[in-house]
């Protein structure tokens, strides 16, 4: 894992900060716009890889040709887990609160730890304990959110494979990244997110248009802010930072988004929720603090 020391570790924790400020606007945004879930996914990966085509076209034109074989097939395998992350968790957000979807789907970061168990990598026993704790707090929610209603069940539900598709993105995209310039790399994993996204409107039959202004308004809102400030950075974090690390900043999300929706929402979790949302946090501290992330090549990253 990279170090954070020095004048690059500051600016890495500062990017950190940026684009988890950034994300954290996600949630609370879409949880207020009346479009169709799919079709906000759509959106903000759509406008966001129209963003980007005019610096590709100028700049990155030689290296997206360049992009075939193995490396292609990354960056397409992590636009199809962005889809699938975008597709569970923003669906989610129409079925529960905020607070509830955000956190559970901020798990990913014991995803990304069970993912390197799987190739081998071993962990102290206070990883194993804080992921037995975010799970203990998972059922704490969802047990709460199920006598909410079996809707809000089935939202926590889907922010779980939301996290999960998430880590999947992530552990995908930061091995693209070691070959791949953050700008391409976007290009092309927004596009095809995108290009997925409209496929499964089409068939789900959601609505891609007629709109209210102010709805329009937010979607450039939460393309702007989290899609392009957020999604963007943690993608440039990517070629030189561990994924356990930048799903740790990610976790900044889950107070940022509660509060937001809190205030903006009037979305005030009920005090059992609360306690489970802290024991799934408490359980994710102890897998970070317990974990290590990934080594990644030595070699110099592509800007």
């Amino acid at each position: 894992m990279t170090g954070m020391g020095g004048a690059g570790g500051v600016r890495t924790a500062l990017l950190m900060a940026l684009g988890a400020v950034a994300v954290s606007l996600s949630g609370p945004l879409m949880a207020a716009m009346v479009v169709p879930p799919l079709a906000i996914s759509f959106w903000r990966t759509g406008l966001a890889t129209v963003w980007l085509s005019p610096q590709v076209a100028v700049a990155r034109r030689p290296e997206l040709a360049s992009v075939r074989g193995r490396t292609l097939l990354l960056v397409l395998g992590s636009g199809l887990a962005l889809a699938v992350h975008f597709g569970t968790w923003v669906t989610s957000l129409t079925l529960t609160s905020v607070a509830s979807a955000t956190a559970l789907v901020c798990l990913q970061i014991a995803w990304v730890v069970t993912w390197q168990l799987l190739r081998g990598e071993r962990f102290g026993l206070a990883v194993a304990a804080g992921l037995v704790l975010a799970l203990l707090g998972v059922l704490v929610v969802s047990g709460v959110d199920l006598t909410v209603s079996a809707r809000a069940l089935t939202g926590d539900l889907l922010a779980l494979v939301g996290g999960a598709a998430a880590a999947a993105y992530m552990v995908i995209g930061s091995r693209a990244r070691q070959t791949v310039s953050t700008t391409t790399y976007t290009f092309v994993c927004y596009g095809s997110c995108a290009v997925v996204l409209l496929a499964a409107c089409l068939v789900s039959g959601q609505a891609l248009g007629g709109y209210p202004a102010g709805q329009w308004g937010l979607l450039l809102l939460v393309t702007g802010s989290s899609q392009l400030m957020g999604h963007s950075v943690f993608n440039h974090l990517l070629a030189t930072t561990s994924p356990v690390v930048v799903s740790l900043a990610l976790l900044l999300e889950v107070p940022g988004a509660s509060l937001l929706a809190a205030a903006f929402l009037g979305q005030v979790p009920p005090p059992a929720a609360v306690v489970g949302l802290v024991v799934v946090l408490a359980g994710i501290a102890l897998v970070v603090l317990g974990g290590r992330g990934p080594r990644l090549e030595e070699a110099p990253a592509p800007s």
